[in-house]
């Protein structure tokens, strides 16, 4: 593949790619105009451990990454362990409050692993993991001050978030203003020709082009990619506690996936399959919204349960897991196609969870669903179901029993203080499509 072959696949789906030019520079450079004999780039992202989890809305990006890695480039994944002791101000309307080293560190743990499921994690040409504790927590106040010349107050209150927070008055720490450049120093020590990140990161991006010019190094390329939506329209963040975990149990990506609102299911197809727009039009037109709904619940939730997605995730893919769709009446059915070996296990864990989707959304009760053992005895229904980890805390569990928002065994609770005996199983649901059994223990 020539670079502008490399160029040209590289740019689907990218909202900026900054300098115009620079990345087809990069991928000509001692290549002889061949990007997969050429030299290889360093193409980073940085990951802020807040939770444990990586979302399909990260995986708009990591996605992207493969696709550099498949050219034979190298991915360097940034846990910012010590970053996230300040908190990413960007998009924020008030202070993040910050973790502790040992916090991040925790979250951090289980990266390694997510990001294997997308990326190519066992080849060391392709692949690196690093901790931005590593040079950050070395770093001298003289270095500092070098990082924090390289921008003006004018400049960083050029940047939404921090505009409107000044201009309502909102606080904004010093601290805050630090972020962008220890993000950006980041790409010094890995020497990066190509950052990635969300539109969001823009800005922090951007800085790291300065930073590393004041470091005497050759800038990196700026790479964004458009940021999905969870499936309630706001951002898909672990912060608002509304995404997809891409380790999640088929069945709770499938379903999440069923919940995402019309308006935005065109674009979940885009970021998060790799469907031809003409095929795109014709699962909508033939399946209906519905139907759809399913075909991109399908598709998703199959690719994240193999060990690592594959390659393309598309109508192809489904038919090689055994999966094909069959539509009628604006519709679209799952087919079976597949009866043994690994294509089986993706075929039927995908059907049981279009099952249980069905018979949640009809109002009974999955066979399926966690179970959580508690001391034997009585319990008002507010503790149990906070005993039982459906709701936060007494308190919200009694706004929802005046809402009418929680069943034990399918009838609807309208006592909040009622005393429930643990003498057999019983099963707690908040809403239409939470269950978990209850059963005491010993």
């Amino acid at each position: 593949m020539t670079a502008d072959q490399a160029l040209q696949a590289l740019q689907v789906g990218a909202v900026d790619i900054i300098p115009d030019g620079e990345l087809l520079k990069k991928l000509k450079a001692d290549s002889g105009g061949a990007a997969t004999r050429g030299r290889k780039l360093t193409v980073k992202l940085g990951l802020d451990p807040t939770r444990p989890d990586i979302h399909i809305g990260h995986a708009v990006v990591l996605r992207k990454m493969r696709q550099f890695q498949e050219l034979g480039h190298k991915v360097v994944i940034i846990i910012g362990d010590f970053t996230a002791m300040i908190g990413d101000p960007s998009g924020r309307s008030v202070t993040r409050p910050p973790l502790t080293l040992e916090e991040t560190r925790a979250n951090a743990r289980s990266y390694v692993e997510q990001v294997g499921k997308i990326l190519i994690t066992e080849d060391p040409q392709r692949f690196e993991l690093r901790y931005n504790s590593e040079w950050l927590e070395h770093l001298g106040f003289a270095e500092v001050i070098k990082l924090a010349s390289q921008l003006t107050v004018a400049q960083m209150l050029e940047r939404e978030d921090f505009k409107n927070r000044y201009t309502t008055g909102t606080p904004i720490g010093i601290h805050e203003f630090l972020y962008p450049f220890a993000q950006a120093y980041d790409s010094v020590p890995i020497k990066a020709d190509v950052e990635m990140g969300g539109t969001d990161q823009k800005f922090n991006l951007l800085v790291g082009r300065e930073v590393q010019r004041a470091y005497g190094l050759e800038e990196q390329v700026v790479f964004t990619m458009p940021l999905l939506v969870g499936p309630d329209g706001r951002k898909m963040s672990k912060s608002y506690d509304n995404y997809i975990g891409i380790t999640e149990e088929p069945s709770e990506i499938f379903r999440k996936l069923m919940k995402v609102e019309d308006q935005y299911l065109q674009t979940y197809f885009e970021l998060c399959t790799d469907l031809e727009p003409e095929e795109i039009k014709m699962v909508m037109k033939k399946g209906g919204m519905v139907g759809a709904h399913r075909v991109l619940a399908t598709l998703v939730s199959a690719a994240y349960t193999l060990p690592r997605i594959p390659e393309k995730i598309d109508l192809e893919f489904a038919k090689e897991q055994g999966i094909e769709f069959q539509y009628s009446n604006c519709n679209a059915h799952i087919i079976k196609i597949a009866s043994e070996g690994t294509l089986a296990s993706v075929v039927d864990k995908v059907i049981a969870a279009d099952e249980r989707y069905q018979e949640v959304s009809k109002g009974g009760i999955p066979d399926e669903m966690p179970t959580v053992s508690l001391e034997p005895g009585a319990y008002p229904v507010a503790k149990l179901f906070t005993e039982s980890k459906l709701t936060a805390s007494n308190g919200e569990a009694r706004r929802l029993v005046e809402q009418k928002g929680l069943r034990i065994d399918g009838e609807v609770v309208t006592d909040a203080n009622q005393q429930i005996n643990l003498d057999k199983p019983i099963v707690l649901q908040r809403g239409k499509d939470k269950f978990v059994r209850v059963k005491k223990s010993g």
